[in-house]
């Protein structure tokens, strides 16, 4: 049953239909070459001639391996492996062959599929009615008459005839073994001539990277946006809850932050769940990432610590990713400012925008922890880090006497950023 099964299994009748199929793709070619092998003299024997037909199939497929150089080809010959040879997927290559090498490998295979299926399907038309015939010629003498008319003597012999029968079913058999081999040679060479190429695999390696440069970005917009907002609210909510029967004023303070926060909140998970949404990678000008500078006189306003505010140049002319970073940045020094620094004293901010380069300072004296916190940014100083590399930027930041110094330097414009990716 095992070999039965090998012959004429789902698996086995899938490969044969490919086979299948590779002979019908052959079939104009072949009438090309019919026609070339006519005009050089196959005259009107051309489709009983044997040698005539061989020719004609020799002609065929150097022209099939010219059209297995066509980029498009490729994805169709691997939907057709992954559906009817059982070849797994991971091991071909996905999209168009780009590539010389891609395209070599591409042809190999379109030229072998369809010479391996030219030869099964012409067996297949030809065969099964032969072997029919010559099973049933001990039963039908009309049949005998016929074929055996000018046969050799031996073949009207008894003996030959009651062999007829298991003649017909070898050639049966031999045709489905031939079938199977077949089949088996074209999933075995799939991997080899349909597989990715070491520029597929680049290619892939790169695609990966910019996924999880994306996922790592709404990774760090939904951390800033949503989590340390979050944790300020809980602060808020317990400070506030501990006072709650002798301090209403302060109460009152920390309610309205936390209607502030998550008023502010809401409207930036929004945008990160507009950008998840989208279909293709934003344009430059894209603001679902977050908001930019423009929107920086919210932020300093609800900050929870005065802040004396420097701007020289126009942030309004900075492009749209390095705005949305700068305004991170601000964000998370503000935090810091809020849950380090001195509470009463003003934080100074610097944005200074120069022909190639944002630079951002900011300065606070440290001092004891305020009762309140505001909405805060990400994760601290390794969080403003990241984003200034990542833009092809640097930070520096420690203590100097008794302030706390954070200074970012931007480029002008996101050539080198993430976003364009």
């Amino acid at each position: 049953m095992k070999h039965l099964a090998a012959l004429f299994g789902r698996r086995a009748r899938l490969r044969w239909l490919h086979l299948i199929i590779g002979g019908a793709l052959l079939m104009p070619y072949f009438l090309v070459g019919t026609v070339l092998v006519g005009m050089a003299g196959g005259g009107e024997a051309l489709f009983s001639s044997v040698p005539a037909q061989f020719a004609a199939f020799a002609i065929a497929l150097p022209m099939a391996a010219v059209t297995g150089f066509f980029p498009l080809v490729r994805p169709l010959s691997v939907a057709a492996a992954r559906a009817l040879c059982g070849v797994p997927p991971a091991l071909l290559a996905d999209g168009p062959a780009r590539t010389r090498q891609a395209r070599v490998r591409t042809a190999g295979w379109y030229t072998l599929h369809l010479a391996l299926g030219g030869i099964i399907s012409g067996s297949t038309l030809a065969l099964p009615p032969f072997a029919v015939a010559v099973a049933a010629l001990p039963f039908f003498g009309g049949l005998r008459a016929t074929w055996l008319l000018d046969g050799p003597e031996a073949l009207r012999e008894p003996w030959a005839l009651a062999l007829a029968p298991f003649a017909g079913l070898a050639m049966l058999l031999a045709l489905a073994l031939v079938a199977a081999v077949a089949g088996e040679v074209l999933a075995r060479r799939a991997p080899v001539l349909l597989g990715p190429t070491p520029e597929d695999r680049l290619a892939a390696a790169e695609r990966r990277a910019a996924d999880l440069a994306v996922r790592n970005r709404l990774a760090r917009e939904l951390h800033d946006s949503v989590g340390h907002a979050l944790s300020a609210v809980t602060l808020q909510a317990g400070a506030a809850r501990r006072v709650l029967d002798r301090d209403p004023e302060f109460v009152r303070e920390a309610l309205t932050a936390i209607e502030e926060t998550t008023r502010r909140t809401v409207g930036e998970l929004d945008s990160v769940l507009g950008l998840l949404r989208q279909d293709g990678e934003p344009g430059d000008g894209d603001t679902a990432y977050g908001p930019g500078l423009d929107a920086l006189g919210g932020l300093l306003a609800h900050c929870g610590v005065p802040v004396a505010y420097e701007r020289q140049g126009d942030p309004d002319g900075v492009d749209p990713v390095v705005s949305r970073e700068a305004y991170r940045i601000v964000q998370e020094g503000l935090s810091n400012a809020s849950r380090h620094g001195g509470g009463a004293s003003p934080v100074r901010l610097l944005i200074a925008v120069r022909e190639r380069e944002l630079e951002i300072v900011m300065e606070n004296p440290l001092g004891e922890r305020p009762a309140v916190l505001r909405p805060g940014g990400g994760r601290g100083l390794r969080g403003i880090a990241e984003r200034a590399v990542l833009l092809g930027g640097r930070t520096e930041a420690g203590a100097d006497g008794g302030l706390w110094r954070l200074t970012a330097v931007l480029p002008g414009t996101a050539g080198r950023t993430e976003g364009r990716r």
